[in-house]
């Protein structure tokens, strides 16, 4: 009973797994014709929202999830290095630029704004137009579930971003953060 069981099913996931191979094919291919660069090699599970002009660079052997947002505006542009996993939700929005060194994990609903809106009085703030630092992330960096990296941050090598921080400065290579605003952690 079992064997032929198995042998119904055979097909059926047989199937399956050609339809999963087709929608990430169909979902590089559309990502492809809306960036810079996007080698062979990257697995897309699920076409991102792209915005703007579309300066994104990524490395080899990029890993993106489902139900990202990707935003390049005005100069912005996006880097990402080689074997960089971006988890589903996350949002990279760049007016001056995000550069993402090789091997740097996001973890889902991440956020990584390179601009904040401006305030005048004098104008509406819908109106008043952005200021942006660029956001550069080192090399086998970790970024866990929910963080947020505010403009003109820099983060070394190695560093750990603990979920749901809030990232207001740099953070030096190899240090794990944690909080709002997000500080070095004491291991205790």
């Amino acid at each position: 009973m079992k064997a032929l069981l198995a042998c119904g099913l055979t097909p059926l996931l047989m199937l399956h797994d050609l339809a999963e191979r087709w929608r990430r094919l169909w979902a590089w291919a559309w990502l492809r014709r809306r960036i810079e660069l996007l080698p062979a090699d990257c697995v897309v599970l699920g076409a991102p929202d792209v915005h703007g002009s579309g300066r994104i660079r990524c490395g080899h052997g990029l890993l993106l999830y489902r139900e990202l947002h990707l935003e390049t505006q005005t100069e912005g542009r996006i880097d990402i290095g080689d074997k960089v996993v971006i988890s589903r939700g996350v949002h990279l929005v760049a007016f001056a630029g995000i550069e993402i060194g090789a091997g740097s994990m996001i973890g889902e609903y991440a956020s990584l704004r390179d601009a904040n809106h401006r305030f005048q009085t004098a104008a509406s703030l819908r109106d008043a137009g952005h200021v942006a630092r660029p956001i550069r992330i080192g090399r086998d960096v970790w970024i866990g579930r929910g963080a947020t990296i505010l403009p003109g941050v820099i983060i070394g090598d190695r560093a750990v971003v603990g979920a749901n921080a809030v990232v207001t400065r740099d953070v030096p290579a190899g240090t794990v953060v944690v909080g709002v605003p997000a500080r070095p952690h004491v291991r205790g």
